[in-house]
């Protein structure tokens, strides 16, 4: 497990306790260093809720931009 990887992952466990209150989470998919790009995917009621984009945006995406400045973008898949 690379230093990324470790601090992307220490974001999404700040954010999980804010989704499971709604029965929901977030799971790391994959990382594309070169692009700056981290894919996640939401689980549980967060798969359809329809504030998951302002959530991706607004709280997930910050966070992990935070623990690491190099990710420039979060995509869900």
């Amino acid at each position: 497990m690379n230093n990324l990887r470790v601090r992307i992952e220490r974001a999404l466990e700040f954010c999980r306790p804010f989704l499971k209150v709604d029965e929901g989470g977030i799971e790391l998919m994959a990382i594309d260093e070169t692009a700056g790009i981290a894919e996640v995917r939401f689980t549980g009621a967060c798969q359809t809720c329809p504030m998951k984009f302002m959530t991706l945006r607004a709280g997930i995406e910050r966070a992990i931009m935070f623990e690491a400045p190099e990710i420039k973008r979060i995509e869900e898949v």
